[in-house]
């Protein structure tokens, strides 16, 4: 204390403020290599994307409970954030995502074919699509994944082999059952090209919603107390029948 703050190396008052961006300093900080800016920048444009303000996803559902019952701007946000630490939506779907890439990518690798390895991962689950990274369960394409594309483009980073299969993957998945790669897909064979681990990715990513939290928090704590969701069980007027007992096991 007093005399330098250290981070894998860098002195940073003297080496890293004002020298880099606040998303390198992440990348630094969760991985240990300091990334150069224009992957820095790709990085923040994706946790834009993975921050939309709207109250219905799960994690912004709880900000927004949050600010209309009057809790504190950090509990929400905090809350919301965690219950993005899921396995089928958030960030921990890039664990997976990315194992599956990489694994996909050694297979071809060996010689396997691309509707091969899609058709062994559908018979897993009955012939259906549930491969992480590709189709949605609400709606069809992801607008997100165009919007890296072009971040990506615009910043000059190419296709690598990760991100091939996966366009490769996609193809074959629009064909046959109509279903495309989400952003959990695109970012994880983005980043293996990269040459980031999974948890690595994870790492990084750990707080990809937190500002889409705090924004619906911050709306719902300057309407009215407890009007987000005002409907209680006894607003609802039942007409179904009676109330019946529960028969006895004989």
């Amino acid at each position: 204390m007093g005399k330098g703050v250290f981070s894998h190396g860098y002195n940073m008052m003297e080496e890293l403020v004002g020298q880099v961006s606040y998303m390198q300093l992440v990348v630094l900080n969760a991985t240990g290599r300091l990334p150069e800016r224009r992957l820095a920048d790709w990085f923040e444009a994706a946790h834009i994307c993975l921050s939309w303000p709207d109250p219905r996803i799960w994690c912004n559902h709880i900000g927004a409970l949050g600010g209309t019952m009057r809790t504190s701007v950090m509990a929400a946000t905090c809350a919301g954030t965690l219950a993005a630490d899921s396995e089928i939506y958030g960030t921990r779907t890039l664990l997976e995502g990315m194992r599956f890439i990489k694994s996909a990518a050694l297979q071809r690798d060996k010689g396997q074919s691309v509707r091969n390895i899609v058709s062994q991962e559908c018979e897993k689950w009955g012939g259906r699509v549930r491969i992480m990274g590709f189709a949605r369960p609400i709606a069809k394409g992801d607008e997100r994944v165009p919007a890296m594309e072009r971040v990506a483009s615009e910043l000059g980073f190419t296709v690598g082999k990760h991100l091939d299969i996966a366009y490769q993957i996609e193809e074959i998945l629009i064909k046959d059952f109509d279903e495309s790669m989400n952003m959990t897909g695109y970012m994880s064979a983005f980043l293996s090209d990269q040459g980031f681990t999974d948890q690595e990715a994870y790492k990084v990513m750990a707080v990809w919603v937190n500002s889409g939290v705090t924004a619906c928090y911050n709306e719902t704590q300057e309407n009215p107390p407890e009007s987000f969701l005002p409907q209680r069980c006894d607003d609802i007027e039942y007409r179904g029948k009676a109330s019946r007992s529960v028969p006895d096991n004989e």
